[in-house]
């Protein structure tokens, strides 16, 4: 399938839809709660910083036809009962769900298998598989009543082609590409829901400095790069594509 390449032009793309945004405090997830709002959408910011969100909801508080609320929560910390708080907060607040971007993600960066401990595959899995997938869960009730509704999961190559020293993470997002076929094909008897998993690739962010400080990131797409591939599956052009990964870099 051909991803676009440019930005719609219809700023009205995303008008009355409100798409939670988790790992919305910097890199991708900042640039995507940014844009999704830019074209009309109400964003739900989630992420640990409470002060990032906050900038990030002042700068959203001046567009035209958009807004935003803050619910602050660590992933890494998080129970089921803090999550499904979460989502009747949603519900009670805002009375409805259209898309949810888990941009949310966590790794120490390349490390070797003999290092692992259980408390590092515990995070792992917990920030970037068990927390998307409970979540998804939890807001279900929401998404069914929508008129149509994405959910956007966040995979890696790594996921894809697993290699030496990525371990945690490489499983982690590997789980979460099955668990992507598995939700759509359990959603099939809802054809106003779906749910695909993206690949950004290697893009300049926060979290790329973090896992490849020696390497020259400047020199890769920044987020806004990616954001039409974005748009695409999280508003109304992708309807009826579910249970695929996208890769963002085939676009570029």
């Amino acid at each position: 399938m051909d991803i676009p390449q440019t930005y719609p032009h219809n700023s009205n793309l995303l008008e009355d839809r409100v798409i939670l945004v988790t790992g919305a405090g910097q890199g991708i997830g900042r640039t995507a709660a940014l844009t999704f709002a830019e074209h009309g959408a109400t964003i739900i910011l989630h992420g640990r910083n409470t002060e990032k969100l906050e900038q990030i909801y002042d700068e959203i508080e001046t567009l035209d036809k958009a807004s935003a609320i803050i619910f602050p929560l660590d992933f890494e910390q998080a129970t089921e009962a803090n999550i499904n708080e979460l989502a009747e907060a949603i519900a009670t607040q805002i009375g409805r769900l259209d898309g949810i971007l888990h941009n949310a993600a966590w790794t120490s960066g390349p490390m070797p298998l003999e290092f692992h401990t259980i408390e590092h595959w515990q995070t792992t899995m917990q920030i970037n598989l068990h927390i998307p997938a409970a979540l998804t869960r939890a807001c279900f009730p929401l998404l069914k009543t929508a008129q149509d509704a994405s959910v956007i999961m966040t995979g890696d190559s790594h996921g894809q082609t697993p290699a030496a020293y990525w371990g945690a993470f490489a499983v982690a997002k590997a789980g979460v590409e099955a668990l992507v076929k598995i939700q759509a094909g359990e959603w099939e008897i809802y054809p106003n829901l779906r749910i695909n998993a993206l690949i950004p690739g290697n893009v300049n962010t926060p979290q790329r400095t973090k896992t490849h400080p020696g390497s020259n990131n400047r020199q890769l797409p920044s987020p806004k790069d990616l954001m039409a591939t974005y748009l695409f599956l999280i508003g109304p052009n992708s309807t009826g594509v579910t249970g695929q990964t996208f890769n963002c870099q085939e676009s570029l």
